[in-house]
């Protein structure tokens, strides 16, 4: 049996006013597929980017990504690359994880307010792997993940977390 390959994440979507920058850990496997954020169908992301964003799971890809930029929300991953058989974060080799440039991304977009985890690996993965590129006074918030592996909440109750979280921001 050969070794699983080393992944590599989707760039950044984003418009330098981004306000808020909702950052992954590594796009599961239906997503690295289709080359789109959050592509496994049962992912709670794009319904809650719809309460939030108006970015509906019904709309075309592109049309989604436009109403998140539009709405001064940026959506990137922690890591460019790494080795993880399958689609789970707790499947992530650690020894291999290699973060995303976020000195650049932060220089690049100074009217950030907000840094949101989606979910535990996300965040632990920014706090060893990047959390010195940091500014000084950007927030940041781990938010419950959308991952539909993530059942300990329902999806009314990660809605509710994830508006609270954001709205503040993208007003």
């Amino acid at each position: 049996m050969s070794a699983p390959a080393r992944l590599t994440g989707l760039p950044p979507v984003s418009r330098p006013n981004a306000r808020v920058l909702v950052l992954g850990s590594m796009p599961g496997a239906a997503s690295l597929a289709a080359q789109r954020y959050y592509a496994h169908p049962r992912n709670a992301f794009w319904p809650i980017m719809d309460a939030i964003a108006g970015a509906s799971p019904g709309l075309p890809y592109p049309r989604r990504l436009s109403r998140l930029r539009a709405s001064g929300i940026a959506l990137w991953d922690v890591l460019a690359h790494c080795v993880r058989p399958g689609s789970l974060d707790a499947r992530i080799e650690p020894a291999s994880m290699v973060a995303n440039d976020f000195a650049a991304f932060f220089a690049a977009h100074p009217r950030l307010r907000l840094v949101a985890f989606n979910g535990g690996t996300a965040a632990q993965a920014f706090a060893r792997h990047a959390a010195a590129t940091l500014p000084p006074g950007l927030a940041t918030v781990r938010l419950p993940s959308t991952s539909p592996a993530h059942a300990a909440r329902s999806q009314a109750e990660k809605l509710a977390a994830w508006k609270a979280a954001l709205a503040p921001h993208l007003g």
